[in-house]
């Protein structure tokens, strides 16, 4: 039976598919095996009971598989976390931090990316910028912010006096992420995959000790802050911010892929910024 040529319509969905699925580029520069990857041991599901009905954070909870209950899924992320926040407790340094998440193999995305993308930028920096995501070109580097919006962050950066390398404390950045690998197709990172790289995250800022947090987008600014509302409503706010071995003063403003797709937004951006600099300089409230 001859093969029925394929239509234009139909290729274009498929590629789109691809595309949705993580599958953004036909070949890298070097071919990652996925059979040496450990896979991860699915552990016994338990037996569920009717008469005891599910916690209410169970039932809140995101569904991470289809097959799997809500509870199913609040226990994996709970156990998770938890390994992430013993593993974290136990890094003295950035170094350890990347040789615990290199070994840390619970969160999934670890196995659809390319590599680890956890920091750059100046250790010993006043200012700390913290992002959602890895896109594929971060993937690709294993550098945060290095894509087309990471060019637009280091112009406003350059331009604030706080270029990432930086060498002054006083004029240079840190940078880092909510998540640590690429989450497929850049889509947003799902509450697990954040709850597991929290203490990861909550750990750097325990090392870095920076004096001001600058949260890039909705997601970061939220989950910092504790506010629900956009990132729109919230941008320009400072807050306090309390880690283990201080405090620092956190901005909220907005993401430098949102200002590529918002030009007109710059404005607000580059006062955000302006407004940090003051800080630094002693000239703001």
């Amino acid at each position: 039976m001859a093969q029925k040529p394929v239509q234009s319509d139909n290729a274009l969905a498929d590629l789109q598919w691809l595309v949705a699925m993580g599958a953004d580029e036909a070949v890298a520069d070097e071919p990652i095996d996925r059979f040496s990857i450990a896979p991860v041991v699915a552990q016994k599901p338990q037996p569920v009971t009717q008469s005891k009905p599910a916690p209410q954070a169970a039932r809140r909870a995101p569904v991470t598989s289809p097959v799997h209950s809500q509870a199913r899924a609040v226990e994996i992320s709970d156990n998770s976390v938890a390994d992430a926040r013993k593993m974290a407790a136990e890094c003295g340094s950035l170094n350890d931090i990347v040789a615990a998440l290199e070994k840390f193999d619970a969160c999934a995305l670890k196995r659809t990316a390319t590599n680890l993308c956890v920091y750059d930028g100046n250790d010993k920096a006043k200012v700390m910028l913290i992002g959602e995501a890895p896109g594929r070109d971060e993937d690709i580097q294993g550098k945060p912010f290095v894509g087309r919006s990471g060019q637009l962050l280091d112009k406003i950066l350059t331009l604030a006096g706080l270029p990432r390398d930086g060498e002054s404390p006083d004029n240079s950045v840190f940078i880092s992420n909510m998540v640590f690998w690429r989450p497929p197709g850049n889509r947003k990172p799902t509450e697990a995959e954040i709850m597991m790289c929290m203490p990861f995250l909550a750990r750097i800022i325990d090392i870095v000790r920076p004096q001001f947090i600058v949260c890039l987008g909705g997601v970061p600014s939220q989950r910092m802050t504790g506010e629900t509302k956009g990132i729109t409503k919230i941008r320009g706010r400072w807050f306090d911010y309390q880690y283990e071995n201080g405090k620092a003063q956190l901005l909220a403003t907005l993401h430098p892929s949102y200002l590529l797709r918002n030009p007109e937004q710059k404005r607000l951006a580059w006062r955000d910024f302006l407004a940090l600099k003051q800080k630094l300089t002693g000239q703001g409230g």
